[in-house]
């Protein structure tokens, strides 16, 4: 009973699995048929209404062409989003859970 022999450590430290940088590839079996298709045109045109909404400058009502822009730069962003998760590796990185939560 020396030396504190008594008490042994009741609880294992868990091993923590190492991190590891998700690898970036380009895969397309998630976006497969008509889902790849409609997903890059529906990005093109969300950013062509974002592009379209700069170039106008002058309007007498512009409240509008605000809801416009916020409309078209979230759809553009969202579908670039989506195009990159399902696309990449990032989508096995993170879990397909994850990747349907988003």
């Amino acid at each position: 009973m020396e030396h504190g022999a008594v008490y042994n450590k009741t609880t294992e430290p868990q091993a923590t699995p190492p991190r590891r940088c998700p690898r970036i590839g380009f895969t397309l079996r998630r976006l497969w048929g008509w889902r790849l298709p409609v997903k890059v045109v529906q990005t093109l045109f969300s950013f062509a209404a974002l592009v379209c909404e700069e170039i106008v400058d002058d309007c007498s009502s512009c409240s509008g062409l605000y809801i416009f822009e916020f409309i078209s730069c979230s759809a553009f962003l969202l579908s670039l989003l989506i195009l990159c998760a399902y696309c990449t590796d990032l989508y096995e990185s993170l879990g397909e859970d994850t990747v349907q939560k988003l």
